[in-house]
């Protein structure tokens, strides 16, 4: 028996909302859990939030909040996107819990007594944004050479964890565990870094600077440092894990970023060590999703593309889709609102989608009862068909094991398009009211086979594909498919028809003379203004959309007809809260459909969330006027 897979993603950073880059670490980790889940394996999957540090105690303090109850909402906040992304975590620790905070405080007592902690004066440059020291020689152009932050000098006493001491077991650790950080030029890289000197780490800061932290267990005058704070946390979990779940230490698979890789490939393993633990077995280190201009994405350029808002356009399922088909594990990928619509529309509107559909309605047409599964592939499927369906599970099996989704997607795809080619090559339409009979056991092969993509692809779309499977085998056995479901709708949506941008809890961009800091876009002239047709609406009716918690389909009186708009208010509004409402309305924007549903106009609002107002009139004013 397979020992149990323990993955984690990091510990997410509560100062701002999650962004694509923590989606789809997060996704990986699912679609790994779901996918070794279905080849029978025990299965523990743990994923947090780093609620300590500087950051944190900033982003309270904009919103004139306590720490605690600022990382108590902003909890609230990510559990609810990861439940709309389909994340089935079986554990989800915070680092202000109680749990964490006891084993942090044992951890540094054990270290402490043992003569790896130690009590120095010490001068650098530090960055507040990067809540770290640098020495002179680290700085570039006088500034942080991670973000190009300012930097001030700071002289002051700290603990320090003598993180040098165990160079040369980690050099070790690294030649004996070839595969501990992959891909291996990840490895490579720690490698590199642990060929220079190796300083000690400071694990303190003074509580006259920051008093947000768990406090030094023996000195009451100073908090841990945050990543000494929450790198043990995947730890701490295993020893209180919910009721009913058990999970072992060390983790199988940690699933990180690259700009966190030396933290997490160094600190991290040196801290296990010294205090007598397993490091984890393998560090999975991913790229950076790039904006289509290969620009990395960042809150503070504001070209990141915000999960939450990709999941109410495209679905979840084909957000899920698109990240892990684009993504080689290690390598950066590029991500657009074009890409999105390209892979959701070729792959699974056209390939899959429609596949289901041609199969349905010539089953329907055929006027065929429920069939018993085909034990044996009929003649006339071809060759290359059947070798692919037969090892198709096998195969699935091979890439995931390698973390490898995007080629075990591409594994299952292959099916379809195989499938695809033949459909065309049988050309059942053209039989099926004369001789239902002739193509019944090819058919009834293909819809078998469309199951078994269904089953392969469930841990990616597994709400999608869950649908897929009851509606070619209502009870879960014999094939009896539906017709006139639309599996995934072609989408017309356009990029600029879709909102990006920063997050407003997001950390504000340093300041500088190449950086607009105002929030206000480029300008435009007042020909370009007076392209728009901005007019007066009254609100008739207002409904909920299925399956999209931010939009309302809205029913408008324009004066001169009668329009519908999907508006992303239904946080801030229920549908009957807004009949009767004198709304201001972009009369000339170009219609577009969006989760199945014609939008033709915006409504014009102010905020975000809950705290989006829209823009109204105070007084009675008659449908159809210009607005200036």
């Amino acid at each position: 028996m397979q020992d149990q897979l323990y993955i984690t993603t990091p510990l997410y950073y509560v100062n701002s909302e999650p962004h694509i880059g923590h989606a789809y670490t997060t996704i990986l980790a699912d679609v790994l859990c779901r996918y070794h889940k279905k080849f029978g394996r025990d299965v523990y999957f743990l994923s947090g939030l780093d609620e300590h540090g500087q950051k944190v105690a900033d982003a309270a303090a904009r919103e004139k909040v306590e720490p605690q109850e600022h990382c108590d909402l902003m909890s609230e906040t990510w559990t609810k996107i990861w439940k709309k992304l389909s994340i089935e975590f079986d554990d989800f620790i915070r680092t202000t819990e109680p749990r964490h905070e006891n084993v942090v405080t044992k951890v540094l007592q054990q270290l402490w007594e043992k003569g790896d902690i130690y009590k120095e004066e010490y001068e650098g440059w530090y960055s507040v944004f990067e809540e770290r020291f640098f020495t002179e020689k680290d700085l570039v152009d006088g500034k942080d050479p991670i973000g190009g932050r300012e930097v001030e000098k700071l002289k002051e006493s700290n603990y320090f964890f003598k993180m040098s001491q165990y160079k040369d077991w980690l050099i070790s650790h690294y030649e004996a565990n070839p595969s501990a950080v992959v891909p291996e030029f990840r490895l490579n890289e720690v490698k590199g870094f642990l060929r220079q000197p190796l300083g000690d780490l400071c694990i303190s800061r003074p509580k006259s600077r920051l008093d947000w932290g768990i406090p030094i267990p023996w000195d009451n005058e100073y908090v841990t440092y945050v990543w000494f704070d929450a790198l043990l946390n995947y730890y701490s979990a295993t020893l209180t894990p919910p009721a009913g779940k058990k999970v072992n230490w060390p983790a199988t698979y940690h699933l990180i970023a690259k700009d966190i890789l030396t933290t997490h490939a160094v600190y991290w393993p040196i801290m296990l060590h010294a205090a007598g633990l397993e490091p984890p077995k393998q560090i999975l280190a991913h790229g950076y999703w790039l904006a289509k201009d290969s620009v990395k994405m960042s809150k503070s350029i504001g070209n990141v593309v915000r999960p939450l808002d990709m999941a109410e356009y495209f679905g979840t399922d084909g957000l899920r889709y698109v990240l892990m088909r684009e993504m080689v594990l290690g390598q950066d990928a590029s991500l657009s609102i074009d890409t999105l619509v390209n892979r959701i529309n070729t792959e699974l509107a056209n390939d899959l989608g429609n596949l289901y559909s041609r199969l349905a309605k010539i089953w329907q047409t055929g006027g065929y009862a429920e069939a018993i599964p085909p034990t044996d592939a009929p003649e006339i499927i071809p060759e290359e068909l059947q070798s692919l369906r037969s090892n198709l599970g096998a195969r699935v099996r091979e890439e995931i094991e390698k973390v490898r989704p995007h080629l075990a997607i591409e594994t299952v795809m292959q099916v379809v398009r195989q499938m695809n080619r033949f459909i065309e090559h049988l050309k059942p339409w053209a039989v099926v009211k004369t001789d239902p009979q002739s193509i019944f056991e090819p058919i009834t092969y293909l819809l078998d086979t469309l199951y078994e993509v269904a089953c392969n692809l469930e841990p990616v779309m597994p709400g999608k594909m869950s649908d897929l499977k009851n509606w070619l085998k209502p009870d879960g056995k014999l094939i009896k498919p539906t017709a006139g479901n639309h599996l995934f709708p072609r989408i017309k949506v356009k990029a600029e028809d879709i909102q990006q941008g920063t997050d407003d809890k997001s950390e504000k961009p340093p300041k500088g003379k190449n950086n607009k800091t105002s929030g206000v876009k480029s300008e435009i002239t007042i020909e370009d203004f007076t392209r728009l047709d901005l007019r007066s609406g009254t609100i008739i009716s207002a409904a909920k959309i299925e399956d999209a918690d931010k939009l309302l389909l809205v029913q408008v009186d324009m004066g001169f007809e009668k329009r519908q708009i999907v508006a992303g208010i239904a946080e801030a509004y229920s549908p009957e809260d807004l009949a009767g409402k004198n709304v201001v309305v972009v009369a000339n924007l170009k219609p577009i459909t969006l989760r199945g549903q014609l939008s033709q106009g915006m409504l014009l609002a102010v905020g975000k969330g809950k705290k989006l107002e829209l823009v109204t009139f105070n007084s009675d004013i008659k449908p159809g006027g210009t607005v200036r």
